[in-house]
Formats: structure tokens, C-alpha cells, sequence
């Protein structure tokens, strides 16, 4: 199961990461190319305990829904909407400059994943209490999921 955890993985993703355009078409959704560069930033400060997400997670997503979605291998579905906390329409962190934003996730996934982090893991707003592997996948399968969504 690929994972934020394996530098191989990390640096697949980060590589689909920089060939990411701002004017890529999307596949579904309705976010932009920047607006989800924006949203993935937003969720890892989420998980980091830098930015609060409110909780919204019942028993089925804290049980069956989590362990479906971290090792199951399908992709994950469309359409599901996200907390208003990280939606860059509503709530969430603003797009502002491409490259830059880009260049910031980029550093929030490294921050995310060394060793001797400097935070603690944040509870997910569905799925709860996580441990660390499993934060580690879940970066993992957001960001391609959003990558995905942009046939990167």
C-alpha cells in the first residue's frame, strides 16, 4: 500500500505534484487545479493541529468507512463533498500565487512526514483518531486523489 511513509511514494507523488497546471482541466468536482493545491495544504494543517477542522465523523466513519478508505484498493469516489473548514469557496485557505502554494504544500508534505515532527497528529474530521501509518497513507491517497482529479 503506497504511503507518504516510503520515499519512493513521496516522491511520486511530489513529482505529479509539480506537473500539476493551474489551468489543468478537471476530471470532476469543482475545484480548480490552485483551489485544490490550496485544500490538500489546508487538510495536512488540518492533520497537524496547525489549522481546526470541526469533527463531523459518526461510529461508521471512524470504523468501517476509515478502514474501507486506508486499505481497500479502489480509488476513492467523486463527488464527496469536504468540511467548509478546507474548502477554498467557504472556509479555507484562499489561492493566491500557483507556484508558491505549490512550493508550500510541497513543504508542509515534507514537514508532515520527518521524522521527529514537531506536532502532534490532529483527530481526522470523519474518520477520527488515526495512527501514525495511517495519517501517512491517508496524505497519501488525498493527494492522489486530487492529482487524479486533474489527470496528473
Amino acid at each position: 500500500m503506497k504511503s507518504l511513509g516510503n520515499q519512493q511514494d513521496r516522491n511520486e507523488i511530489i513529482e505529479r505534484l509539480r506537473r500539476l497546471r493551474p489551468d489543468g482541466e478537471r476530471r470532476w468536482g469543482r475545484m480548480t487545479p490552485h483551489q485544490a493545491v490550496c485544500h490538500l495544504s489546508d487538510s495536512f494543517r488540518s492533520a497537524t493541529g496547525e489549522m481546526h477542522v470541526e469533527f463531523a465523523g459518526t461510529l461508521l466513519h471512524r470504523t468501517l468507512l476509515k478502514w474501507f478508505a486506508l486499505r481497500v484498493p479502489l480509488q476513492w469516489p467523486t463527488g464527496v463533498r469536504t468540511r467548509p473548514e478546507v474548502d477554498q469557496e467557504k472556509g479555507g485557505t484562499r489561492p493566491v500565487e500557483f507556484v508558491r502554494d505549490v512550493q508550500d504544500l510541497e513543504k508542509l508534505v515534507e514537514r508532515f512526514t520527518r521524522a521527529g515532527r514537531d506536532f502532534r497528529w490532529n483527530v481526522h474530521p470523519l474518520f477520527g483518531n488515526m495512527a501514525e501509518a495511517e495519517w501517512l497513507r491517508w496524505g497519501y491517497l488525498h493527494m492522489d486523489h486530487h492529482l487524479r482529479q486533474f489527470g496528473v
